[in-house]
């Protein structure tokens, strides 16, 4: 039996994402029709699929989202120069943006058609310095509450080793969607 190394898995389930996202959508923001009547998983998946354009944050930032099901959102980023500190180790702002993601993102999966969200308070704690001889890190975003007007969550950003690098938590208004304007 053979067993691969994580980052042997992480590059493959990249590959094949990869493939998937240059083969749909793109990136872009979806149009309301295309989503209205979708919830945040249905949406979620599509994205995932290709059917749906993803965020461009995620190409500029150079990470992806691999994984997602109820209340859990999986991204993989490639730490590289462009993201650099001036002491030379990957900026916090990389770190919080790809915990965000996943943060907001397993939020995103909880959400029923109508409804959305949006971050009122993210707490990173950089706990190991990152440079990118790291050739992935992953960022898992995991639910720990869902109401009616907030959610929580928390996520952890590890490397293939399971080194852990940061760890984050994220507080989300919820709320009604604006109707589809008729005009």
């Amino acid at each position: 039996m053979t067993h691969n190394h994580p980052l042997e898995q992480w590059l493959a389930q990249e590959r094949e994402t990869t493939a998937r996202l240059d083969a749909g959508a793109g990136p872009g923001v979806a149009r309301r029709e295309q989503i209205a009547h979708l919830t945040g998983l249905q949406m979620m998946q599509a994205m995932l699929r290709g059917e749906l354009p993803y965020a461009t944050i995620a190409r500029t930032l150079d990470f992806l989202l691999v994984e997602v099901d109820e209340g859990r959102a999986v991204f993989q980023g490639t730490p590289g120069a462009a993201h650099l500190n001036p002491m030379g180790t990957v900026h916090g702002g990389w770190f919080a943006t790809l915990l965000d993601s996943a943060l907001g993102c397993a939020v995103h999966t909880r959400m029923p058609p109508g409804r959305g969200y949006t971050t009122a308070e993210l707490g990173v704690n950089l706990v190991k310095a990152l440079t990118p001889q790291v050739q992935r890190v992953r960022a898992e975003g995991r639910v720990v509450h869902c109401g009616r007007q907030l959610a929580t969550a928390e996520a952890r950003l590890t490397g293939p080793d399971g080194t852990l690098y940061a760890h984050a938590t994220t507080t989300c208004l919820v709320f009604d969607l604006p109707a589809q304007s008729r005009a």
